[in-house]
């Protein structure tokens, strides 16, 4: 099996997180997708304002009618920062040897990557895809991204792709441009302003009915 791993907050998830995964399941004719909400992300300076609980339950009914997609709440159930290469190792430990991990990525977390935790030890468990994100227009190219990668990727002409020497691929992926942000969400939420066509139809619900949101934002 092929299976993706997407990570982020997710506070909360919408429209588009859901078209950019599905863009990337059907680019790479990925078996699974999985979402991953953090818990403590590292290189966030603000938390997520709302619980595991109602986070995940926003995502289980934001992908319940695709089979492709999943959700994961390993992060949630681990203590401290979530650290990508904990996750990662998790799912390399986990799944059979035979199934291939795609770890997803955009463009902007991406040319952050030599400041996480053991990121030279991500590249020979997973492919990595990079995707393009609104509002960040920088090349789609290895050689805009920092030496501490580049020199740990060779490019294979062949295939069209760049290869880390253990035998994974480092992809880049254009997607649509859909200019929808979680903070400008909560915002909305915030000012009760309408979120309708923002996020899935029982999500939005879903806040309502348990009043996510309604108070004041912490950072930004």
């Amino acid at each position: 099996m092929k299976i993706g791993l997407f990570g982020g907050t997710f506070d909360p998830i919408h429209w588009g997180h859901l078209r950019s995964a599905e863009e990337v399941r059907e680019a790479f004719s990925l078996d699974r997708l999985l979402f991953i909400p953090a818990s403590k992300p590292p290189h966030k300076r603000r938390q997520p304002t709302t619980s595991p609980r109602d986070r995940l339950e926003m995502m289980r009914l934001a992908i319940a009618r695709n089979p492709g997609f999943a959700v994961s709440s390993v992060e949630l159930s681990r203590p401290g920062k979530s650290y990508s290469i904990d996750t990662i190792r998790h799912f390399a430990q986990t799944q059979s040897s035979k199934n291939l991990l795609y770890f997803i990525l955009g463009l902007d977390a991406f040319r952050e990557i030599g400041s996480w935790k053991d990121f030279q030890y991500i590249f020979p468990l997973c492919h990595l895809i990079v995707t393009s994100r609104p509002g960040c227009e920088d090349s789609m190219s290895l050689s805009r991204m920092p030496v501490a990668v580049r020199r740990l990727f060779c490019y294979d002409r062949g295939k069209n792709v760049y290869r880390h020497k253990s035998g994974t691929c480092l992809f880049f992926l254009k997607l649509t441009a859909i200019a929808i942000s979680a903070s400008e969400i909560r915002d909305r939420l915030r000012e009760g302003r309408s979120i309708r066509y923002l996020v899935p139809l029982e999500v939005e619900s879903y806040i309502k009915k348990r009043g996510l949101y309604r108070g004041p934002q912490e950072g930004r």
